[in-house]
């Protein structure tokens, strides 16, 4: 379900002359049955619209007087979410003749075309006060208290999101309340300008045109009002005709796979700055520690501690939160175990909340390996939108590569990946013709567009991540550690990470340092196998011009210990 809550406005909305007929209240109940949350969000002031409409109390919360007041029918409890007016600023609108005027908890409200008395009283008292038009009706609030604010707040309150949200009005103090919506309608009697911004404006107008929206939800979850908004889909890229690469936030699958080095750590950080960005809560699942550094997230487990589930789901309760599951700390055989344990939690979440919104699986080879039960991770049904990055599709757990309907290739031969990708699942990929990618570019196949793969230029992370720091600086790198042989092939020292390659370089002797150095295998190394070009043409420079065995060690070493400072 991706509409958990509908926020709708009164007075010319749901009302009519300031009456709400019995068959949108049944509607409206209907749809909460459904599953769903009703949010009533008015500029009325409180009092009055409890007198006026007895059967508020079927609403969740009520957000009143503009956004300035949060009110719970269950509870009677009142939430202001700004200070009131002093009482002499009051007098003095009324000494200026603004009448009629009425003040709420927060707000005070008069007509046109008071507007120019308020502003001269504003100016006197020094007083920091917005105005706020409603057809008519002049709202006086404090500064950034609109529809949209009070939103924000009900749904904090309820723990929602913002993505989850359909939102109706008419009316332009209604604007903020739907752009702030990831859906937004406008009835047919609602002003021109706020249907420009409207994703749909119902056929019908006022309450029937709410019924009409509440029918929608009902059937389709407004699946068929996707293409509609495209302002909250997610950029990937640039395709080479220079046109966006765009994916919708709801129903899109990843597969992104490919060599080392060939860019999924910074396609998929890129993609994170992304998600943060738009708001969409996810969760990364990160087996070797990449992401750790990554800003506006909070990191759960390390290389000595690994991640709670429970810690996890507390984080993410909290609708704005996105979190990292570092799983360093588990063996590989315990990895997929906390995946399933991961997934279980994540849907009752999902059930609950619609969240995360994503799902992310960095190396989801070793966290859902092709050789796993095909029941193991059958939550992952539940899950809308997931990203699972590996380096080939035939080692990752089929059942996961059939729901993908984005495939990214990164690296070398990208052709023969997404073969493969085709091969397991037994789809039929478009003819394509062979690509050799360079640095930061990937061939897509977006199976539900129909079309042939096609070149993107990927988009660069804005922060910089050091890509695999932790395992290239403490890890085992595995068939890609630094192998000390010397000239006469004697010796097999093995180097599984940059800190024993450090180490080893101070004991060999100058022949076997000084016949690798000639060979620039240390830069090579760092290039090509820790996938760090700044660091390795630093290195080179040394190999270049650095003859003596004690400096040119110490030099590197240097530099490396610049780059990478331990598992940090």
């Amino acid at each position: 379900m991706r509409y958990r809550v509908l926020a709708t406005d009164y007075d010319g909305t749901i009302a009519h002359n300031g009456a709400v007929p019995d068959e949108v209240i049944e509607s409206l109940k209907t749809l909460k049955a459904s599953g769903r949350l009703l949010l009533l969000v008015t500029g009325r002031e409180l009092d009055e619209l409890k007198a006026l409409f007895p059967q508020h109390i079927h609403f969740d919360l009520i957000v009143a007087e503009n956004g300035a007041l949060l009110y719970d029918p269950s509870t009677l409890k009142e939430t202001r979410l700004g200070e009131p007016p002093p009482p002499e600023f009051i007098k003095a609108l009324a000494e200026r003749g603004v009448h009629p005027l009425s003040a709420g908890r927060v707000i005070l409200a008069t007509w046109e075309p008071h507007q120019a008395a308020v502003l001269e009283v504003i100016k006197e008292f020094g007083i920091e006060r917005q105005i706020i038009f409603n057809k008519g009706a002049v709202m006086i609030l404090p500064p950034g208290i609109n529809k949209a604010k009070g939103l924000e707040a009900a749904l904090d309150a309820l723990g929602y999101a913002l993505h989850n949200v359909v939102a109706v009005g008419d009316a332009e103090n209604d604007t903020a309340l739907l752009q702030s919506a990831e859906c937004a309608v406008s009835v047919a009697n609602a002003l021109p300008a706020l249907q420009q911004i409207s994703d749909w404006v119902t056929p019908a107008d006022h309450g029937a045109g709410v019924i009409q929206l509440a029918d929608r939800i009902r059937e389709d979850d407004l699946l068929s009002l996707d293409p509609m908004l495209q302002r909250h889909y997610l950029h990937l890229g640039d395709r080479f005709d220079n046109t966006p690469f765009e994916l919708s936030p709801y129903g899109s699958s990843i597969l992104l796979a490919g060599t080392s080095g060939g860019g999924k750590t910074t396609l998929t950080a890129s993609f994170m700055e992304t998600l943060l960005q738009h708001g969409y809560q996810f969760c990364m699942v990160d087996p070797e520690g990449d992401y750790l550094e990554m800003q506006g997230i909070v990191a759960i487990g390390d290389a000595h501690q690994p991640p709670s589930i429970e810690a996890l789901m507390q984080l993410l309760e909290q609708p704005r939160q996105s979190v990292v599951a570092c799983t360093l700390a588990l063996s590989m055989e315990e990895k997929p175990k906390f995946l399933q344990q991961l997934l279980s939690a994540l849907h009752e979440l999902q059930q609950r909340k619609s969240r995360p919104h994503w799902l992310l699986l960095d190396e989801a080879h070793h966290l859902a390996p092709e050789a796993a039960d095909p029941n193991t991770f059958a939550t992952l049904k539940a899950l809308c939108n997931f990203m699972a990055i590996t380096t080939k599709p035939e080692l990752l757990h089929k059942p996961l590569l059939e729901r993908a309907n984005t495939i990214i290739a990164v690296g070398e031969d990208p052709n023969a990946t997404l073969l493969s990708f085709a091969g397991i699942t037994g789809k039929t990929l478009p003819p394509a013709a062979e690509t050799v990618l360079q640095k930061g570019e990937a061939l897509v196949w977006h199976r539900p567009s129909g079309e042939a793969p096609f070149l993107v230029r990927t988009m660069m992370p804005k922060q910089v991540l050091q890509r695999h720091k932790r395992k290239y600086s403490t890890g085992d790198m595995g068939p890609d550690s630094f192998i000390f042989t010397g000239p006469e092939n004697k010796l097999k020292l093995k180097a599984s990470n940059l800190q024993t390659f450090t180490e080893l370089s101070m004991g060999v002797d100058d022949d076997t340092w000084m016949y690798h150095l000639g060979k620039k295998d240390y830069s090579d190394w760092i290039r090509n196998h820790v996938n760090d070009d700044s660091l390795a043409e630093q290195v080179e420079k040394v190999e270049t011009v650095e003859p003596d065995p004690v400096r040119s060690r110490a030099e590197i070493t240097r530099l490396i210990q610049l780059h990478y400072t331990g598992p940090g």
